[in-house]
């Protein structure tokens, strides 16, 4: 591929949905989402990506069921444990003033760690409690991020929901109808492919 996004935002849609498909509770479905995780980041340093931004959870999500808001909660630490064996350089942002903010994540949220001397090094940003209106109010949190070349969406929702506004305002979005549980390397492989066609001038 000739041009390869350098900074791309994944939405892991559809783990409730698929929970239930498969005749789970919905707070069931969240942990079936961290492997994908893992096998996202291997593609993306594999194809070259400089930068993941993974949307963990909502401030918005926090209103469901407390069997879920746990579950999620904690498919987040786990999955900033596995990304973190993989040599990646985290930096997790989000509302760490509220309750339903990982006590675990709180390290991780120092602040973007200087560039790595190591020449595959994957940058990688977790949103966790995150909203765009707590984003605004402080001044831009998230100022840190870069602007975003391409969202994937998983789960065939047309919508960012909220996904980091400052850095999508020129992305490409790209929606995998497959639910995020149901991830293969193939569903990343056609958008990066639909990227290539993209007619990308940042307004100029």
């Amino acid at each position: 591929m000739k041009r390869i996004p350098r900074h791309i935002g994944i939405i892991p849609d559809g783990n409730r949905r698929w929970a239930r498909q498969n005749g789970l509770k919905k707070e069931e479905g969240y942990a079936y989402g961290l492997e994908p995780g893992l096998k996202l980041l291997q593609a993306a340093r594999a194809y070259g990506i400089q930068e993941l931004t993974y949307y963990g959870f909502t401030v918005d999500n926090c209103k469901r069921p407390k069997e879920q808001v746990a579950a999620f909660s904690d498919a987040c630490v786990s999955a900033v444990k596995l990304l973190k064996q993989e040599a990646a350089e985290l930096h997790v942002i989000g509302n760490t003033g509220s309750p339903c903010f990982p006590a675990g994540l709180l390290p991780y949220t120092k602040g973007r760690p200087e560039q790595s001397r190591q020449k595959d090094a994957l940058r990688v940003n977790f949103l966790v409690n995150y909203g765009w209106e707590w984003d605004m109010k402080n001044g831009w949190a998230s100022k840190e991020i870069p602007r975003i070349d391409l969202v994937i969406r998983w789960g065939g929702m047309c919508r960012l929901s909220g996904f980091l506004p400052l850095q999508t305002v020129y992305s490409d979005f790209y929606i995998v109808k497959e639910l995020w549980p149901d991830f293969q390397e193939s569903q990343f492989a056609e958008a990066l492919k639909w990227y290539q066609k993209q007619d990308v001038t940042l307004g100029g």
